[in-house]
Order: structure tokens, then sequence, then C-alpha cells
């Protein structure tokens, strides 16, 4: 099961919603920042979720204001997931992994060049998740919502080592 539908599952465990309000509280934890939620899935993934019997439609409504409520079936399997999850390490997929493949695809020119700029982008990223923190709990995050962003901080700040590494490398000739 993806986090997604775990994420989908645990935000209906306090009671029904349409998909815009599910959508609503996945923003106020942040999940833009940490999981991989596509929003424009919201939607099918509540109808396809219903259809097996995880979720129900309580009311139907006009604009997609169908609202779901959770079974006693999708209950057990967020309880079952949301373990598993906790229990199995899976490699955490990102594609900047990618680009490191090709990096000796670049000039130096081009490979110093976009290392500063992700440098760059990477300090802000943490600059604007730091500030997230606190900030969440005001507009009805549980607290520990701020967790999250600091595991993802932690993570960017790691990438950001990295690269300082990998730069003075690069400068030296090292890399690629």
């Amino acid at each position: 099961m993806s986090s997604t539908r775990v994420l989908l599952l645990g935000v209906l465990l306090d009671g029904p919603l349409h998909g815009y309000e599910v959508r609503r509280r996945l923003e106020i934890m942040g999940t833009q920042n940490w999981a991989n939620v596509a929003y424009g899935s919201i939607y099918h993934g509540l109808g396809k979720m219903a259809d097996e019997g995880l979720l129900e439609r309580e009311a139907e409504g006009k604009g997609g204001k169908t609202v779901y409520a959770i079974t006693d079936v999708g209950r057990a399997e967020f309880g079952r997931q949301l373990l598993s999850h906790w229990w199995e390490i899976k490699p955490i997929v990102d594609p900047f992994q990618v680009a490191l493949t090709f990096m000796d695809r670049l000039t130096s020119s081009e490979l110093k060049s976009a290392m500063e700029a992700r440098a760059a982008q990477l300090q802000f990223a943490i600059g604007m998740t730091e500030r997230a923190i606190g900030a969440k709990a005001a507009y009805g995050a549980p607290r520990h919502i701020d967790e999250c962003l600091r595991l993802n901080i932690l993570q960017l700040q790691a990438q950001l080592t990295w690269l300082d590494g990998a730069v003075e490398k690069a400068r030296n000739g090292e890399l690629p």
C-alpha cells in the first residue's frame, strides 16, 4: 500500500470528510514537504478505496463533494500498514541520485554551476522548513507533525553536507 493511501486513511480516522477537506488536512500537515502526495490523485484514491471497501461513501454531493468515511476494514488496513511503515526500511527514492549517476555527462563548468545552485536551493528549503516548525499547529496540525519537518530538515542538511564536500572535489578535479 502506498504512503498516500495510508495518509488518506489516517486523515479519515477522525471522521468523515470530502476530498477537498482531506487535501486541506494533508496540506496543514505539510505532506508536500515529506511525502510524495499528488493532490490530483486524492479523489481517485478515495474512490478506489471506497470500491475496495476500505471507505464508504456517506454522502454524494455536487461538484465532487462526496463525503467519505473509513470502514472497520479500512481501520484494520490502516493499522497494519502503519506498523509496516515503522518496521520496514525501504529505499528513499530521490531523482537527484539519477543526476548523480550521470554527473560525468556534464562539463566541469555545468557540474560546478549545478552543485552551487543546488546548495542554494537546499539552504532555502531548510530555512523555509525551519520557519514552518510550530506554525502548522496554528492551523490545526498535531504537534508531532513538527517531527516530520525536523526529519525533512535533517535529510536536506545531510544532502547539503554531502554537496559541500562534492563541490570541493569537483573544484580539485576529483569529480566526476
